[in-house]
């Protein structure tokens, strides 16, 4: 008799993943003699590769943590986990803690637990996730781990399109979160296995292994702006609409990702085209450029200059942009990190200041 239908679906899932990640080390630049440089983090001094969990002890991520544990062995992986105890909360060092003792008690090796100072950029739910994501970084650059798997399911992704469209930040917000992402030097460390996998399924899976799990105050806090659309928001657009909400918002994350991927690859080849011999951007062949590249190709050139991406939303592309589609003088646009756009002549110059 076969696994449990939820306990099956997070393996496949899992299992899936874990075949891409050794796909990609072995597709790492070789050496002149063939062998893959010893020096790469991913292949810590030729043993097998780690994979690492990021889990809240949530029932997401003890899920993917449970999957991991059993899928990672039969595929030589070595298997770890990493909590990150964000300090907001008393007892959050107990909890953690726990964490660390649940993902042994799976055979997970090394399991550490990370503690982080959350700041006040951004808002709570942002300053949080960069905490967390710096902790995960660094951990994952000292023990050396291949990827580094995280447990946002579908409803997480149905959330956050949902998200990007109340912003009006454009069709990459709707495109929801990766299957892989990563920053700079870091090209898909982070894996989401469970993206097409619903959050129902990975409680299931948990409770039909006996795996206890611990719910996170503020995923119910109305504080926080996630917590109201979990609780509130998509509960009365099923109401509305009927069931299915989440699988069509889903749907509509991979689509818009598509697209964005795809624009964003047209911007790229563009931005050569409409610069002079200077390099400098030339206001009508910017101009004859359909609106989406040439904003694209904007941004682009506006990060290059030293803006923050981060810090940089569609109103600033947009002034930006009203420098090539309604030019009537006006003066120079002031953008973060110091960054200014202005028209000369013809020539739209982006520089630090």
């Amino acid at each position: 008799m076969g696994p449990h239908p939820a306990v099956a679906a997070i393996r496949l899932a899992v299992r899936r993943v874990l075949h891409d990640v050794l796909t990609d080390l072995t597709e790492l630049p070789q050496t002149r003699s063939g062998a893959a440089p010893c020096a790469d983090p991913r292949t810590p001094a030729g043993g097998p590769p780690l994979v690492l969990v990021a889990c809240s002890g949530g029932a997401d991520s003890m899920a993917l943590a449970s999957a991991l544990a059993f899928e990672a062995p039969k595929l030589g992986i070595r298997a770890g986990g990493i909590t990150v105890d964000h300090g907001l909360q008393a007892g959050s060092d107990l909890r953690a803690a726990e964490v660390v003792t649940r993902m042994t008690a799976l055979r997970l090796d090394p399991v550490e637990s990370v503690a982080v100072r959350v700041g006040r950029d951004g808002g709570p739910e942002a300053a949080a996730r960069d905490a967390r994501y710096g902790a995960l970084d660094e951990a994952a650059d000292r023990l050396g781990a291949a990827a580094v798997l995280l447990g946002h399911t579908r409803d997480d992704q149905a959330e956050t399109v949902l998200l990007g469209l109340a912003r009006g930040s454009g069709i990459r917000s709707l495109s929801g979160m990766a299957e892989k992402s990563g920053g700079p030097g870091r090209t898909n460390r982070y894996r989401r296995p469970f993206l097409q996998v619903d959050r129902q399924t990975a409680r299931k899976a948990c409770m039909v292994q006996s795996l206890p799990v611990w719910d996170d105050p503020h995923n119910i806090d109305p504080a926080y702006t996630r917590s109201r659309l979990r609780h509130e928001g998509l509960p009365a657009l099923e109401k509305a609409l009927g069931k299915g909400v989440v699988e069509a918002l889903a749907r509509t994350a991979q689509l818009s990702r598509d697209d964005a991927d795809a624009l964003d690859s047209w911007a790229a080849s563009a931005e050569t085209g409409v610069r002079d011999d200077d390099g400098r951007l030339e206001c009508a062949k910017l101009y004859a450029l359909p609106p989406a590249v040439r904003r694209r190709v904007l941004r682009r050139a506006v990060v290059a200059a030293g803006s923050p991406a981060g810090s940089l939303f569609a109103r600033h592309i947009e002034e930006v942009d009203r420098l090539i589609t309604g030019w009537r003088g006006q003066g120079a646009i002031n953008l973060p990190g110091r960054v200014e756009a202005q028209r000369q002549g013809g020539r739209l110059v982006i520089r630090q200041g």
